[in-house]
């Protein structure tokens, strides 16, 4: 094939137009690198029961043979979440720096991953060669540490995805993002850029992660009984400055909850936390100190129903409960969907006595997501021909979008685009090329894309109308009723109080199967659904419900 004919394809599988499963392919020729593979956690409003969301990854597993590699822009779930899920059907080896491949090892390991995988680690900015492309990763901030963009170099141009960043001036790890690597970049000529839209409807800059140190260390001054701080398991920066100020302060620390746990553990021998000799402790042993020494990590900044935090607050964890004196730091903003969960969390932890100190009334958080003015920065450096926004919701992209037009990116260059959506560059031109197989694919327990829409439907009229179940018994010659019917009610009435509307619902069973009876009906189905209407518009009558009815038929 002439060069002239060749193509390179951009393909983002999840990341737009929600937050979170992030996950773009990048395809030259016959060789597709994939960047991310993310999970984004339910609302639990839609999707009941649901535990986790994951990209649609049949477009790879049609084109697995020619996978190349994964490679991962930083450890958050957001972005290395689906992998136990996505290597199950695809063996490409990794890519990422060392804390990135450390908190995949482990999540792997929490999965009880069997296949043998090829992690390889990357030293921004090292620059290597996969296939016949070459790959760059560079240093960015953002809030775990080791979290970098990635240029990837092709016949056709070079395609630049920064992965989620900041520009941290004062960095708690003094790492400053790799600017000289963005504008020589910019100055050898990117021919796409993808960049980070989360807060893209944020005026001016993003704060440093230092500046929540400071608040950190106000608040040990002042707190007389045990402080207890939740935050992401992932933000090392954060938990490297709570340890520096309890160390200053004279107090011990004792990490609790099991990805805090974890991820500790983890920093901790790769190197990227800095904790005292002794200054750690056991939770049985810290318990025994006096409350002005005593410095509790955990999890729960969301108020996830499981976490420590939240049992805590509800006096259901067995080692730690709320006492008054107790002053509580929640160091996270709350996740789009999470907002009544954090907000019942911390009215009950001001129940228990606790002073909770949380990000709508201190400067606890900061984001680790670049503000208007460094994404207009980035484009600047970068110099893209074209520019796609992602990783944001739709609103998110389009303000990006309006960014890039600003810095003078001609509109026609500018690619809003969903999930699914191929974009395709030629030597000369990019344009809309269709659209591959993308959604949401759900993980409930052990099952991953076995619930879907249908049963979602049924599992949300379960709970706002609740099921009846008719049982009946017929006698295979005559057709006739030899018992019952039989009405069981679950989440609809409570039976003990409506045996009026039971026995109704009975006899309206009884003529629907007489009519049946006089209609020499014997299917089945037929007679199911005959039970099924006449009963549902009864009950919708007298109650203007809906519950599920199913009906059981029996043959003597």
């Amino acid at each position: 094939m002439s060069k002239n004919g060749q193509k390179l394809l951009i393909i983002p599988l999840g990341g737009l137009g929600e937050i979170g499963k992030n996950m773009t392919v990048v395809q030259y020729e016959k060789e597709i690198l994939v960047i991310d593979a993310g999970l984004m956690f339910p609302e639990e409003e839609e999707m009941l029961g649901v535990d986790m969301v994951i990209p649609d990854i049949t477009y790879l597993v049609e084109n697995k043979d020619f996978i190349k590699g994964i490679l991962i822009t930083h450890g958050h779930e957001d972005h290395i979440g689906a992998l136990p899920y996505v290597l199950q059907q695809i063996n490409a080896p990794l890519y990422g720096t060392r804390l990135t491949m450390g908190l995949v090892e482990g999540k792997l390991k929490e999965a009880r991953f069997k296949k043998n995988i090829n992690i390889n680690v990357v030293k921004p900015p090292e620059s290597i060669k996969i296939g016949t492309l070459t790959v760059e990763f560079f240093r960015v901030n953002h809030s775990i540490p080791d979290a970098v963009g990635i240029a990837i170099h092709t016949p056709i141009g070079t395609v630049c995805h920064t992965g989620d960043f900041k520009f941290d001036q004062t960095p708690v790890d003094g790492k400053i993002a790799d600017l000289h690597k963005l504008a020589e970049l910019g100055s050898k000529g990117v021919l796409v850029l993808l960049s980070d839209s989360t807060n893209a409807e944020r005026q001016g800059y993003t704060m440093s992660e230092k500046v929540v140190g400071c608040t950190i260390e106000e608040i040990f001054s002042r707190a007389k009984g045990r402080i207890i701080v939740a935050t992401f398991a992932t933000n090392i920066h954060r938990i490297q400055q709570i340890f520096d100020a309890a160390f200053k302060f004279g107090r011990k620390v004792s990490v609790v909850g099991r990805s805090m746990v974890n991820t500790v553990n983890i920093a901790l021998n790769l190197g990227y936390l800095s904790i005292p000799k002794d200054l750690m402790m056991d939770l049985d042993d810290i318990n025994k100190l006096s409350k002005d020494k005593v410095v509790i990590i955990t999890t729960g900044s969301q108020g996830e129903p499981m976490s420590a935090l939240t049992r805590m607050a509800m006096s259901e964890h067995k080692k730690l409960e709320i006492i008054p004196g107790d002053t509580v730091l929640i160091a996270a903003t709350p996740i789009p969907g999470n907002e009544k969960l954090v907000a019942r969390t911390i009215d009950h932890l001001f129940r228990q006595g606790a002073e909770v100190i949380y990000e709508a009334i201190s400067g606890v958080h900061v984001s680790g997501h670049a503000s208007q003015e460094e994404l207009k920065l980035m484009l600047n450096l970068v110099k893209p021909k074209y520019f796609i926004p992602v990783h944001g919701e739709y609103r998110h992209l389009v303000h990006h979008a309006n960014l890039a037009k600003e810095v003078g990116i001609p509109e026609k260059n500018i690619f809003i685009v969903e999930n699914g959506r191929v974009i395709e560059f030629t030597k000369d031109a990019a344009r809309l090329a269709g659209k591959v197989s993308a959604g949401k694919v759900m993980v409930d327990g052990l099952g991953v894309g076995d619930v879907g829409n249908i049963v979602l439907r049924d599992r949300k009229q379960l709970a706002q109308d609740g099921i009846l179940i008719v049982v009946v018994t017929i006698d295979k010659e005559t057709a006739e009723v030899v018992a019952g019917p039989d009405i069981i009610s679950r989440g609809f009435v409570y039976v003990r109080e409506s045996e009026e509307l039971m026995e109704q619902s009975r006899e309206i069973v009884r003529q629907a199967l007489k009519k049946c009876q006089e209609e020499k009906i014997t299917e089945w189905s037929t007679i199911k659904s005959q039970v099924r209407d006449t009963l549902g518009k009864f009950l919708f009558d007298q109650t203007r419900r809906r519950p599920m009815i199913l009906p059981i038929i029996m043959e003597v």
